[in-house]
């Protein structure tokens, strides 16, 4: 498994009026530590989207669990949960500066072409990709 760790400073406009990180951050900050997943096992997205391949959000989910604040430093853990050949699932954790667990989440996704949005193998298109993918996958 590889585990991918991105740190992140909590923006004043993260927060809401009481300081507490608004619940859509969260997602972005999933979006941060997944694409630098990908550029620590050698892949690039926009490299991927010029060869008119993109890979959507199918599902996601976030359990928030302990509020992060503004001032903060947290850190967002990223891994390949699941790998199917068509499907990925990053699993997250986010983490204050004292180590409390702040949300739990998970996106999967699946690649397609970008002029007909229909799904593809990343198996046969993607082959680098997927061999990758194959040994740091979770399960």
């Amino acid at each position: 498994m590889h585990l991918t760790e991105t740190k992140i400073e909590v923006r004043y406009a993260e927060t809401d009026q009481m300081g507490v990180v608004h619940h859509s951050n969260y997602v972005v900050w999933f979006e941060l530590g997944r694409t630098q997943l990908i550029r620590e096992i050698g892949f690039n997205y926009a490299e991927m989207e010029k060869e008119g391949i993109l890979s959507p959000v199918t599902d996601i989910q976030v359990s928030y669990k302990y509020p992060a604040t503004y001032g903060e430093a947290v850190s967002v853990k990223t891994w390949v949960e699941n790998y199917d050949g068509i499907r990925v699932t990053y699993q997250y954790e986010v983490l204050n500066q004292e180590g409390k667990l702040c949300a739990t989440g998970s996106s999967t996704h699946v690649c397609v072409k970008k002029e007909t949005f229909r799904p593809i193998s990343m198996r046969k298109n993607l082959p680098k990709w997927h061999e990758v993918y194959e040994t740091i996958k979770q399960k």
